[in-house]
């Protein structure tokens, strides 16, 4: 079991009492038992719903709702008021991954006093939680692209090491809990004209999605990013989203 597991437990759990019926709320048992407790306690149902990006949620086990959208590209500003950074490729001009660390620290400081902040007025909508859609590590290349402000360019090996940065910052470094959940995206070659983002067919060559558009996200994978998000379009005529690459 990863840190997400433990991260998901604590966030989707929030600050239940703690019974002697749920073991999954018990921080003294082990991670794989607490998960299999849960596990088993739940329906098919419920598991089906917990799956859904806005989660409905569950009284009698005392798990609050909980949505996933947040986004924290260059700050938590759809959260409430919050520090705004320049937009990631603004950041990456500085070719400075130490301070793009001291970045996405600070977000996600800021990410876990609004995350209290919601929690306390019972807030468990879009924008209050907190597992941030961030970074966007795609190369940009297409200039009709709308979307290309998000990235750090188009250097490969650029976008990894400020990629890495921003997730380590995002995550913390504690290693048993998450500070927040950062997620690589858009897996793989997401950069077409804007208006035909959700159904463009990119075009590459075995050679250029080994060594242009694949290399950040296998970074950001091995520095222990906790989720993936697939492009919206087509490689190669596939769905990313079905699409496995050798």
């Amino acid at each position: 079991m990863n840190k997400l597991l433990v991260f998901l437990i604590s966030v989707i759990l929030g600050t239940s009492t703690l019974s002697a019926q749920h073991k999954f709320l018990n921080p003294e048992v082990d991670l794989d038992s607490r998960v299999d407790d849960l596990i088993n306690k739940l329906t098919l149902e419920e598991k089906v719903d917990q799956m859904l990006m806005n989660t409905s949620g569950i009284p009698r086990l005392d798990i609050p709702p909980y949505d996933y959208w947040n986004e924290a590209l260059h700050g938590v500003g759809r959260s409430g008021k919050a520090t705004v950074f320049p937009q990631a490729i603004g950041l990456a001009a500085t070719f400075d991954n130490d301070l793009l660390y001291r970045v996405s620290s600070a977000i996600s400081d800021e990410a876990r006093a609004m995350y209290n902040a919601a929690q306390a007025a019972e807030n468990y909508k879009r924008y209050a939680g907190l597992t941030f859609w961030t970074p966007n590590v795609n190369i940009f290349r297409d200039p009709r692209w709308g979307r290309g402000q998000e990235t750090y360019g188009e250097d490969p090996y650029l976008t990894g090491l400020l990629g890495v940065a921003f997730v380590n910052g995002l995550q913390g470094d504690n290693p048993n809990y998450l500070k927040t959940a950062a997620c690589a995206k858009h897996f793989a070659v997401h950069s077409g004209p804007e208006k035909l983002r959700h159904e463009f067919n990119a075009v590459a060559s075995p050679k250029d999605i080994n060594e242009t558009y694949l290399p950040a996200f296998e970074a950001l994978v091995h520095a222990g990013v906790e989720s993936v998000m697939c492009a919206y379009n087509r490689t190669n005529g596939e769905p990313c989203c079905a699409l496995g690459f050798g």
